[in-house]
């Protein structure tokens, strides 16, 4: 079975469907590799199925291609070896789906541009463009570095956190507080015993203090692991009030959790910093299972005392996303 396939089992053969308090969904895709997607009308069902109040939702800034040499189609870059190529109607599906609701549902979600190239030094402008088009959008997000099996498999120089495209698109979040959604493994799939790419993201915290980071999952990813993570978190979380977490995908089964019950050490760290970690499906584009991937971190609320539950279920992710509406162009921010 693969390491995919395992995941999506290990998730749909939890008996929990309903969350014990209302959690925000944090890290949400509307489609998948293809940039097909159950709707948002489905979506909406499953989160009211499910206990979920509101979401954060984007796209896919790739498509998966299917090469001509393939005999079948895929749906998942994994599936086969055609490449991920940056796909900027992605934001395009978001938006069309998101002006489709009644103004009271659109309330429930924040839509976040994620439709551009973070190697392209036109990456800024772009986005500029479709916050000029659509008034709505929150923030940035999911920005995909390095990514492992998909930074392998994505044409294009490689992304990371530091790249001069991405640069411009922290200076112009920070002049229009946007808040910006990023995918960076801490180190590489080979490299255990330290923090391979760790420094880039460091980089960036300390050159933009004024933009706001949610760094995807922690900083893990498949096979991406160092046995003392927690402490790693914590130590950038002290020095970087402008970071924030969400754990989310793989972070919670494979690191945080040893058979569905955090360790001590995560709870410390999360009961520490509580004000900074949010939780997230991870979904991409299918949600029959919203309800159960997001009802797993049931455990680790149960753990936590109201206050810390109601930030880590909601309230963070509803201060980092949900708060004022982000600057238009011209506009003075407020003393």
């Amino acid at each position: 079975m693969s390491y995919h396939a395992a995941f999506h089992h290990k998730i749909t053969s939890h008996a929990e469907k309903v969350l014990v308090v209302p959690v925000v969904d944090a890290h949400l895709h509307f489609v998948d590799f293809i940039q097909e997607s159950d709707g948002i009308q489905r979506l909406v069902a499953a989160m009211d199925a499910g206990r979920i109040s509101k979401a954060v939702l984007f796209g896919l800034p790739v498509k998966k291609k299917w090469d001509a040499a393939e005999k079948h189609a895929p749906h998942y870059y994994l599936d086969d070896n055609s490449r991920c190529y940056y796909f900027q109607g992605t934001d395009e599906i978001v938006a069309e789906a998101f002006l489709r609701l009644p103004a009271k549902t659109r309330r429930r979600f924040a839509p976040l541009i994620c439709g551009f190239n973070p190697t392209d030094r036109y990456a800024a402008r772009d986005i500029e463009r479709m916050l000029d088009k659509y008034t709505f959008w929150r923030g940035i997000g999911e920005v995909l570095c390095r990514h492992d099996d998909l930074t392998n498999m994505t044409n294009e120089e490689t992304a990371r956190v530091n790249h001069p495209a991405l640069c411009d698109v922290y200076e112009l979040c920070a002049s229009r507080s946007l808040p910006v959604l990023i995918h960076q493994n801490s180190t590489s799939v080979s490299i255990h015993d330290d923090y391979e790419h760790l420094d880039e993201l460091e980089e960036v915290l300390l050159r933009f203090p004024k933009t706001t980071f949610v760094w995807a999952h922690c900083g893990i990813s498949r096979r991406v692991y160092h046995k003392n993570y927690h402490e790693m978190v914590s130590t950038l979380l002290n020095r970087h009030p402008h970071l924030y977490v969400d754990i989310s995908w793989v972070v919670y089964d494979d690191v945080i959790t040893l058979e569905l019950e955090p360790k001590k050490h995560w709870l410390d760290a999360i009961n520490r910093h509580a004000d900074r970690f949010c939780l997230g499906s991870d979904l991409c584009g299918h949600f029959d299972h919203l309800g159960k991937s997001l009802a797993r971190y049931n455990g680790l609320l149960r753990r936590l005392t109201p206050r810390v539950r109601n930030l880590i279920a909601s309230g963070n992710a509803e201060r980092i996303w949900f708060g004022p509406a982000p600057r238009r162009p011209g506009a003075r921010p407020k003393p």
